[in-house]
């Protein structure tokens, strides 16, 4: 089932993310689940000064009814559009670049050091590794081996 949920992200991103270049907005993060009997596909988007909810109704429209013309989904789904707040989710190598300076939290697939968890301030992105500081020292993080790492605002 993961791998079918993996696909439909390829193929929406593959799709979307071009329409939302050109309408000037980041796609951060896109996530397929199954909630309350019904599958879900929740699109994460940003912008300069931020998403709005007119933002989100212009781009459902805009990329519903492609996404529905392709046959991506072979079940019926709910498209939501939101704004990825601000313990924002980090995916690619631009989130974390655009992150350096902040405190992040990190999950890695492989542990590094004998830890999987790292909370501490990102100082770098070079060479597709990450630069953490934890208590006054310096952990690099591998980027292909992150699982899931998120801006630490709060």
């Amino acid at each position: 089932m993961s791998d079918n949920i993996d696909l439909i992200i390829r193929k929406v991103t593959k799709l979307t993310e071009p329409i939302f270049d050109e309408m000037d907005f980041d796609l951060v993060d896109i996530e397929c689940l199954l909630g309350r009997g019904k599958w879900i596909l929740r699109i994460y988007l940003d912008k300069e000064g931020g998403i709005t909810l007119d933002d989100c109704a212009l781009v459902s429209r805009e990329i519903g009814d492609l996404i529905d013309v392709k046959d991506i989904f072979q079940h019926k789904y709910v498209l939501e559009i939101s704004s990825p707040g601000i313990n924002r989710r980090l995916r690619r190598e631009k989130h974390f670049l655009q992150a350096v300076g902040n405190k992040i939290k990190v999950k890695m697939l492989v542990p590094v050091n004998k830890r999987r968890n790292f909370t501490g301030y990102l100082r770098d992105v070079q060479d597709r590794t990450l630069y953490l500081e934890i208590q006054n020292d310096l952990v690099r993080l591998p980027l292909e081996n992150v699982e899931k790492a998120n801006l630490m605002v709060l």
